[in-house]
């Protein structure tokens, strides 16, 4: 498996060493290009999502999607875009004229934040701090704030209904996460997200394999949280078309209202990336003890399985949303309080006694 870290060390030696940088300089420079490279990767994944949401939705309806602007409707994201770029940019009369402009920038920090600890490759993780799930679920609650400032500070009774629903929701599902996410560490030993990748390469060694039924309960329940806390159907009762038109955005427009759709779908993403990763192994290929076929699996680049790992799930959830009726607020909250949350404090349990005995495959 290539590790990328070769590239990054040859670079920092091209800097300070080839170019003659003061460390200041060299460590600007970098900073400066992975940013950009964050930002970059964060705006195309943007763009692949949307049509890929769109084809999805259309494929369950029996319909074709978008198919006009462009071959096969490629083209149709980038003119949206451009609609979106060039709409006027209005602010509400009597409202918070300062938390309603933060807002959408907590927001999207949050969802960059988050996506930035994702690991892509054997040396290619931006963030990898060695209590980096901590911090993980740590920056990805800032989009609660973001969201509930949003409908607050614009001064309507159906953002204020949708931002009450909203952050209730998420902070509450917030909970199974963080135990799905524990439960995943005690096994690996790790809070760090390479770490916990690195636990899982070699024959069947992805953690729903080597920590059989609790890891397996931990991965489904980690998904249905992660669906409700992106606000994703059928938990997206926050943006409740027919009750709350627009719900927490409906009184933003062009990039401010851009950048809480942009969040919502890198955020399907990011939930995504961190299941695969936790649970699947991230950009550790599938080894079943066979030479041959390890072999042949180890040719493939981590980013690709990564990316493959990550977009099965996408479609997953994507799959729920369009089959699934939206639930009402309270039945998503019995759901998590009456059924998740003590499922997953239950298998955190059963987890710590399955490692403390040694019963996981080793």
């Amino acid at each position: 498996m290539f590790d990328f870290s070769i590239i990054t060390q040859w670079f920092d030696q091209l800097l300070r060493t080839t170019l003659g940088c003061p460390d200041w300089l060299a460590i600007l420079i970098e900073c400066v290009l992975v940013g950009v490279g964050i930002l970059a990767g964060y705006a195309l994944l943007a763009i692949v999502l949307i049509f890929m949401e769109r084809k999805v939705c259309a494929y369950f309806q029996c319909r074709l999607g978008p198919m006009r602007v462009g071959p096969w409707g490629l083209l149709q994201v980038f003119a949206d875009v451009f609609k979106m770029l060039i709409k006027e940019i209005f602010f509400v009369d009597r409202a918070d004229k300062l938390l309603y402009g933060v807002a959408p920038l907590l927001v999207i920090v949050g969802s960059v934040g988050a996506f930035s600890f994702l690991p892509w490759n054997n040396g290619a993780t931006v963030l990898d701090f060695n209590v980096g799930v901590f911090l993980l679920t740590a920056i990805s609650s800032i989009g609660v704030v973001g969201i509930f400032l949003a409908g607050w500070a614009s001064n309507n009774k159906y953002s204020v209904v949708s931002a009450m629903r909203g952050a209730v929701q998420m902070i509450s599902y917030e909970m199974s996460l963080c135990l799905c996410l524990i439960t995943a560490v005690i096994l690996t030993g790790t809070m760090q997200m390479s770490g916990i990748v690195e636990a899982q390469t070699g024959p069947f060694r992805w953690l729903i394999c080597q920590g059989h039924i609790p890891a397996i309960i931990a991965f489904l329940v980690f998904l249905v949280a992660g669906n409700a806390e992106a606000n994703r159907g059928p938990f997206d009762m926050a943006e409740a078309e027919s009750e709350l038109t627009a719900g927490h955005h409906t009184e933003y427009s062009g990039m401010g209202f851009g950048f809480f759709y942009l969040a919502e779908f890198l955020n399907l993403f990011i939930i995504a990336g961190i299941a695969a990763t936790v649970f699947l192994g991230g950009w550790a290929p599938l080894n079943i003890g066979i030479e041959a076929f390890d072999t042949l699996m180890n040719y493939i680049p981590g980013i690709v399985w990564f990316l493959g790992k990550a977009f099965f799930l996408v479609w997953i959830l994507m799959w729920i949303k369009w089959t699934f009726p939206r639930l009402r607020i309270d039945q998503i909250l019995k759901l998590e309080w009456k059924y998740l949350m003590p499922l997953a404090l239950l298998n955190l349990v059963i987890m710590t006694v399955v490692v403390a005995l040694g019963l996981y495959i080793k």
